[in-house]
């Protein structure tokens, strides 16, 4: 029988949050680091603000957890 550690779990799964959440932000980023001439600098905030929040979301529910499978769900989620 193969036993999975939750808290080793979780941790992956918030690598995988992170990594997802750098990949949302990156089109983002370019806009406001550079300052782009023309740019909408507030859309782009903005847009960085919900995917903040949607992966805030997501941390709250792998802390959560107590089983893989609700990771799992979590992360797809």
């Amino acid at each position: 029988m193969i036993t999975i550690n939750v808290d080793k779990a979780k941790a992956i799964a918030h690598n995988v949050r992170r990594a997802k959440r750098a990949e949302e932000f990156a089109p983002h980023d370019n806009l406001i680091m550079k300052q782009i001439p023309g740019a909408d600098v507030v859309a782009a905030e903005t847009a960085r603000a919900e995917i903040r929040a949607k992966y805030a979301i997501m941390q709250e529910a792998i802390e959560a957890a107590a089983t893989p499978e609700e990771i799992k769900a979590a992360l797809n989620g």
